[in-house]
């Protein structure tokens, strides 16, 4: 009886193998070689600081991205569909994909579950943070992940970012442009819990700072409680942010960065322009945070966004006058060295976390149509 059991079960693993679908997760060192690290090509360029913010501009080998489709551009295009789960039933007719309208039953929307449905012709890259408005509540994508062409509907792991707001006039998502700022992020791609992510939206920061001497944040949480009864009663990411309170300082940051950032590296004097693959944030003389892409082009698609990110970060900190060097963050730069997690869906892509100390690097790795590390996130947490 034992050995027919036994039978039973391996011959339904193998089953649900052959499928696909299945993701793994370990903690335990993996015999899988990850792509040469591209930490060698890169360049690190002079900061760009503006009150208490420097970015260092990272430049260095581009490699070829055109095959993935980006959320806002599949959400513009209505390539890519995501709509509260339970709203929706997504069929296949012959190749197709078309949604029918049914009542509800099993289990009807979920604050941290949507469904999504990629349609185009290419594979879709999702990254943690990217903000999707509409639905019952604004929520924000939990996990960086490929959706490969000719996917299932997929559940998909999000969290609120507005806390007041539990219901809508229609059950879809639109792209919102706006990827939350780090404080906000951390919470979402590293702590995973929903509590932790509305208190960062409300409260603007979960750094610390133990320096008596710094002046006073302009998002301090007076100001943005302010906003938020004033403004923002649901407690919406993009309503708080984008406020003619908070906003225009968000505005005017973000302005004079992108000027002397594109000023810093837009190879003058002759020189050729730079490919820059992505960038590292310090705030006063902590180096704090990193996104590096495959390529410029991937870079380019999402700098708007993360400038706009780190500025209402570095709003929302107490401003430092102390500034970080080229040489701190090449030393950020490192690859940590301890606890590894991984995340594979076989043939599409491989997601894998690495902690040391306060130290953690996200890497989203693409297998198709050749490994390449498409995404690589390094953070100093605050939590």
């Amino acid at each position: 009886m034992q050995r027919s059991l036994l039978g039973v079960l391996i011959s339904s693993i193998a089953t649900i193998a052959a499928v696909g679908g299945l993701s793994f997760i370990s903690a335990a060192p993996s015999s899988h070689k990850a792509p040469s690290p591209p930490e060698a090509d890169w360049r690190i360029l002079d900061p760009i600081t503006y009150e208490n913010i420097s970015l260092f501009p990272v430049v260095g080998g581009s490699l070829d991205t055109s095959l993935f489709l980006t959320l806002e551009e599949g959400l513009a295009s209505g390539q890519v569909l995501v709509t509260e789960q339970g709203a929706e039933r997504l069929i296949r007719d012959r190749g197709q994909v078309r949604p029918i309208a049914v009542a509800q039953y099993n289990s009807g929307a979920s604050v941290n579950q949507l469904v999504l449905i990629n349609r185009s012709k290419r594979p879709l890259l999702l990254l943690a943070g990217e903000l999707v408005s509409g639905g019952k509540q604004d929520r924000i994508i939990g996990k960086d992940r490929i959706v490969p062409v000719g996917a299932e509907p997929l559940p998909l792991d999000v969290f609120c970012v507005e806390h007041g707001r539990w219901t809508g006039s229609s059950s879809q998502f639109v792209a919102s442009k706006t990827i939350v700022h780090p404080s906000v992020r951390e919470q979402a791609a590293v702590n995973q819990k929903q509590t932790d992510v509305w208190a960062a939206v409300a409260g603007g920061t979960t750094a610390s700072v133990s320096v008596s001497s710094a002046a006073p944040a302009p998002l301090s949480p007076r100001v943005l409680a302010e906003t938020i009864a004033t403004e923002a009663q649901t407690q919406s990411y993009e309503k708080i942010y984008d406020s003619r309170r908070v906003g225009v300082s968000v505005d005017t940051l973000v302005d004079e960065l992108q000027r002397r950032f594109a000023r810093a590296t837009s190879g003058s004097n002759g020189e050729r322009k730079m490919l820059v693959v992505g960038v590292i944030v310090a705030y006063g003389g902590e180096v704090a945070w990193s996104d590096i892409f495959a390529s410029s082009d991937l870079f380019h698609h999402y700098w708007s966004k993360l400038l706009r990110s780190y500025a209402v970060e570095a709003l929302a900190r107490p401003t430092l006058h102390e500034t970080a060097s080229a040489d701190d963050a090449r030393e950020f730069l490192r690859r940590p060295n301890g606890r590894e997690m991984q995340e594979t869906e076989t043939g599409v892509y491989r997601w894998r976390e690495i902690s040391e100390g306060k130290l953690a690097l996200i890497e989203l790795e693409a297998l198709q149509p050749k490994p390449m590390i498409l995404h690589r996130l390094l953070l100093h947490r605050t939590s």
